[in-house]
């Protein structure tokens, strides 16, 4: 069988020389005269070979030799007299001496070429696109920027929440993501609870809009983009959790202005137009085909979704949907100041629905700005859930005892302790700033504890002097609070359970030293993940001989009439004289 023949550039013949052909009239171009559309009429006409120019004639626009170090452009005759130089070749021999002169410089090193002519090179290529926008960098977003839209319109609020979303995507807690969006001028306080809504409702429906989008965009839109979608489609009712809150097409539209209102997502508005107006064609369909993926379904990492089948096989379903539910405002009554029943008459008298759901926990019906809750100002009540509210009862604190609240920060527990006992109270926590919105709402309650700022895992911080009770609030990946902080789901990686209990042992183990005998040490985390709290819990007595009394346990995360809590584990330890 003959093999087919190949083509080599080693092995091409040369071409044979042709004789230059005499040249036409004028009038024979118009055979290749361009027809409309581009194309010439009849066959192209051969180019003919050209005979090598006279070497004098070469050597006078050959350029001169350059000296050693860097090199020197190229130099061209000057005419002495005249309108042209009759030094210069004339015709096909100039032509001729071009093509040399480029097969010459294009068969040197780029580096060795004359400056001029790579400046020449570079002028002369092709105009692409602005390094900003080519598709395969990476320009720094503009989060910064502050686009002209009315405060009170939805485009305002849907582009602050983008922002937000697109830079928790990036690593930066929403909390802080928030503050940049909120820093805009325009931003009056309405403007930032509409912002604050959409992103937390963005958050809570990440995976599904996420998931929405990809189906439906032919390729990955910028990030801004992608986040500004993902923070209208909950609101025309993408989720499961009631009707949507604006009309549909008033989102879209919104949508539409918003990305023409940042530089980053302009370009964008037609592919935002048309994504949006797809949706509402194509719900049903749209949704029974995303809703096939758990982290479309359930709104959750895939990793968080297996690890909550693992550690609550019967409960697991229960335990995800919470998680996506705005939580209740859950206040506490400070009992130095008044009864949780005058408390509720106090709020009916306001026109605040409430209802009583804990010892000193009253949940409200709806939530309200934390400086509209009458009392809040005066140390009255604070803001806290209803198992946060359970630490401070646990531990049992009397009048004079020595108590240690580690992990302090915010100064939720740290306050009810003082409520209940007049102690001898230290809030330790690693983050000096923090630590100071401990002292905020100290200062509210009109209370006072010795603050310190340092690791819980340290020792320079101490005196020396044992603690009747210390209360341990330790690191965690905050699973079980996921309700009030949608973000964590998508900024906590599988691998940080292990991380963030190993570093919680050392602290138990560290703590369990400052305690002096018969002492009780209260273990709490706000974490659904057994590492974290029972085999945490378990360990840490093996380890320390600690005696366990009665405690909760865990608690899942609920939403009932009746129990209406965060996901919390408590364990109680009493240390043997």
């Amino acid at each position: 069988m003959n093999k087919r023949p190949t083509l080599s550039l080693k092995n091409k013949p040369a071409p044979a020389t042709k004789k230059p052909a005499a040249r036409k009239p004028a009038a024979a171009k118009t055979a290749g005269a361009a027809q409309p559309g581009g194309k010439p009429a009849g066959k192209p006409v051969a180019r003919p070979a050209v005979k090598p120019a006279a070497p004098d004639a070469a050597q006078r626009v050959a350029p001169a030799a350059a000296p050693a170090g860097r090199p020197q452009p190229a130099s061209r005759p000057v005419a002495a007299s005249g309108p042209w130089d009759a030094t210069r070749p004339k015709g096909a021999a100039r032509k001729a001496e071009s093509r040399q002169g480029e097969q010459a410089r294009d068969e040197q090193p780029r580096d060795k070429q004359p400056m001029d002519e790579q400046r020449r090179a570079r002028s002369e290529a092709p105009s692409g696109p602005r390094a900003s926008h080519h598709r395969d960098l990476k320009p720094r977003l503009q989060t910064e920027f502050q686009a002209e839209l009315k405060a009170d319109s939805l485009a305002f609020a849907l582009l602050g929440a983008a922002t937000a979303v697109v830079q928790v995507r990036a690593g930066m807690a929403l909390p802080q993501a928030l503050a940049g969006a909120f820093a805009n001028p325009a931003a009056t306080p309405q403007a930032r609870g509409a912002i604050q809504d959409v992103a937390y409702r963005a958050m809570r429906q990440l995976g599904r809009s996420e998931a929405l989008v990809a189906a439906m965009a032919p390729k990955a839109p910028d990030p801004l983009v992608g986040a500004l979608l993902a923070a209208a489609l909950p609101l025309m009712g993408a989720g499961e959790d009631g009707p949507a809150p604006y009309e549909a097409f008033t989102v879209v539209d919104q949508a539409v202005t918003a990305a023409g209102a940042h530089p980053d997502t302009v370009r964008a508005k037609g592919m935002v137009n048309a994504l949006l107006r797809r949706f509402l064609r194509e719900r049903e369909a749209l949704l029974a085909d995303v809703l096939q993926q758990p982290q479309a379904r359930w709104n959750y990492p895939q990793w968080w979704v297996d690890a909550a089948i693992t550690a609550y096989p019967q409960e697991w379903q229960q335990v995800l949907e919470a998680g996506n539910v705005a939580p209740p405002l859950t206040l506490r009554v400070n009992t130095r100041k008044g009864t949780v029943e005058a408390y509720l008459e106090q709020l009916a008298q306001a026109g605040i629905g409430a209802r009583r759901i804990g010892p000193s926990a009253v949940r409200l019906d709806k939530p309200v700005g934390v400086h509209l809750i009458p009392g809040f100002d005066s140390g009255l009540v604070s803001v806290q859930d209803a198992a946060a509210q359970l630490a401070a009862q646990l531990l049992d604190v009397h009048d004079g005892m020595r108590v240690l609240d580690a992990c302090a920060a915010p100064g939720g527990k740290t306050g009810h302790i003082l409520e209940l006992a007049d102690a001898d109270v230290t809030a330790l926590d690693v983050d000096p700033q923090r630590l100071a919105r401990v002292q905020e709402n100290l200062d509210r309650l009109e209370l006072s504890a010795t603050l310190r700022a340092a690791g819980a895992q340290g020792r320079d911080w101490w005196d020396g002097q044992p603690f009747d009770r210390i209360l341990a609030d330790v690191p965690c990946t905050a699973s079980g609070i996921v309700r009030r902080h949608p973000d964590i789901r998508w900024l906590r990686r599988k691998g940080d359970t292990l991380q963030l209990a190993t570093l919680s042992a050392q602290i138990l183990d560290n703590l369990w030293q400052m305690l002096q005998p018969n002492g009780k040490l209260l273990f709490v985390t706000c974490s659904l993940w057994p590492q974290e709290s029972e085999a945490q819990a378990a360990a840490f007595a093996v380890r320390n001989r600690a005696t366990r009394l009665d405690a909760p346990g865990q608690l899942l995360p609920a939403g009932g009439a009746e129990q209406d809590h965060d996901g919390l584990f408590y364990a109680l330890f009493q240390k043997d004289a």
